[in-house]
């Protein structure tokens, strides 16, 4: 399948993925696209330099440039890091970096990049088709997308994807980290009963993670020492009225 300029790695087992996605409510396509497609839209997220940082407080959503935040002082960088981590022991906190791709499809449709040309291809008919079989959601039409990347102590704590007239069906994450390392923090994580881990994703490259929407998941704060950005094209299949 080649849609947008990418092409879909031919080995994908469309009834072995949907078999296991209805047994657990998630999967991990790997490899996803073509390794040279895949590389291509690595190398041009760690090119971009209009990255956002975004965090939140409460239900209000928070964007800066990196570079502002860098002008922060001590103190003041100290105290940012107190308030987001009393927020986050108990509630719904995060702190990451991300591009974001318009779902309006003249919008897409105008930009040149890899970013948007990986937007279209989530969103054509054919993969969609081949979504919805893995999923068993036959009503999905449309997929949104963002670029993210995580950096030393950057993290998602635990929620479950579930918004009113959101319509999601499934939410995925297409990895785009070459080398990473479990001890790094950067894990999707899948909650289980009593506050456990039902199922824990370690960063890779060119795979695909793809889970049904609600369900209770978080990624891990990245630790100190990690080698490398957790680059990622996140977003959701949608049933849009």
């Amino acid at each position: 399948m080649s849609e947008a300029g990418l092409t879909l790695a031919p080995s994908i087992d469309v009834e072995a993925l949907a078999d296991r996605f209805a047994r657990t409510g998630r999967v991990q396509i790997a490899p996803f696209l073509d390794e040279a497609d895949a590389t291509a839209l690595a190398a041009h997220l760690l090119a971009r330099d209009d990255w956002r940082q975004v965090m939140n407080a409460g239900e209000k959503v928070y964007e800066s440039i990196p570079a502002v935040l860098a002008t922060l002082t001590d103190a003041q960088r100290a105290r940012l890091e107190e308030v987001m981590n009393a927020a986050a022991r108990d509630g719904f906190q995060y702190r990451y970096q991300s591009i974001r791709v318009s779902d309006d499809a003249a919008e897409r449709a105008a930009l040149d990049d890899p970013l948007a040309a990986f937007a279209r291809f989530m969103a054509s008919a054919p993969l969609l088709d081949l979504l919805a079989r893995v999923t068993g959601a036959t009503d999905i039409n449309f997929a949104d997308a963002q670029a993210t990347k995580y950096d030393k102590g950057d993290f998602l704590t635990g929620h479950d994807d579930g918004v009113a007239g959101k319509n999601r069906r499934a939410a995925y994450v297409f990895g785009l980290t070459p080398r990473w390392r479990a001890e790094w923090g950067g894990l999707l994580l899948f909650h289980g009963g009593s506050g456990g881990v039902a199922e824990g994703y370690v960063p890779a490259f060119n795979t695909l993670s793809l889970f049904a929407v609600p369900q209770p998941h978080s990624v891990s704060q990245v630790t100190p020492w990690a080698g490398e950005h957790r680059l990622s094209v996140t977003g959701w299949l949608r049933a849009l009225p």
